[in-house]
């Protein structure tokens, strides 16, 4: 990963990584183990941006992948439907199919191991959120990651009983990923019951991981909450994901 320069979020440097034939920019702040914090749609709003201080100020490397959208742009419906609209052609991202891991997984997992060379610690930790809640699942694939955290994720698009019920892997990260949870890797997932972006993937989990699958099901305040560390945040769950984060890296 280089630098590249002053980021637009204050505290932050900006750099940009390439692999597997992907380049995105990052944004970085903190020292510690390497925790990648993965936006959800629309971008780096300021809710995330929110959120990845915390994470920092635990004592954490934070990256911020910047996979689409303007980094600080507050969120608005044009601008999420926009981004959508974008992300869900681009090729990198694989949005209706099943038995498939998206691309970006790949430049995902080579990213966080070039941090946790730098850095050193135990190993690393993920957020994912809704469009890249299941990216953290692929990334578990590497024996490095400890502290994988999946916030209502939402890939493939829940069109379908198939698809709502589906995590979004190939069938051989699959089964690295229940292999990984055999052996103790703790999954941590959490999302609002009655939310229809999540289909019904964590009882996939649930019946893949076993134990292993830790999820925090949040009664629904109103229809529309979703995003649970973010948006429509919990307070409550962000300590956890805290304490989970701090408990797999630094304990």
């Amino acid at each position: 990963m280089t630098p590249s320069g002053p980021s637009p979020l204050e505290g932050w440097v900006r750099g940009g990584f390439s692999a597997a034939g992907i380049t995105h920019d990052t944004h970085r702040r903190g020292t510690g183990p390497c925790v990648l914090v993965i936006h959800e749609v629309p971008g780096i709003t300021p809710e995330v941006e929110r959120f990845a201080n915390e994470v920092v100020e635990r004592g954490f490397t934070v990256v911020m992948p910047e996979l689409f959208g303007t980094p600080g742009r507050a969120s608005s419906a044009p601008y999420a439907i926009a981004t959508f609209a974008r992300a869900c052609v681009a090729r990198e991202f694989t949005v209706l199919a099943t038995g498939r891991t998206s691309p970006v997984v790949a430049w995902l997992r080579a990213l966080a191991r070039s941090v946790h060379h730098e850095v050193g610690g135990a190993g690393v930790g993920a957020v994912g959120m809704c469009f890249t809640g299941g990216f953290v699942l692929g990334m578990m694939v590497d024996e490095s990651m400890l502290a994988p955290v999946v916030s209502q994720p939402s890939l493939p698009l829940p069109l379908g009983a198939e698809r709502a019920a589906s995590l979004g892997l190939s069938p051989d990260d699959e089964a690295a990923v229940v292999q990984r949870a055999v052996d103790g890797c703790q999954v941590l997932g959490l999302r609002y019951e009655g939310d229809r972006f999540v289909g019904t993937r964590f009882a996939t989990l649930h019946e893949r991981l076993g134990d292993a699958f830790v999820s925090i099901d949040l009664p629904q305040r109103s229809a529309t909450d979703h995003s649970v560390l973010t948006e429509h945040r919990d307070d409550a769950s962000v300590e956890r994901v805290l304490d989970f984060l701090g408990e797999r890296l630094s304990g």
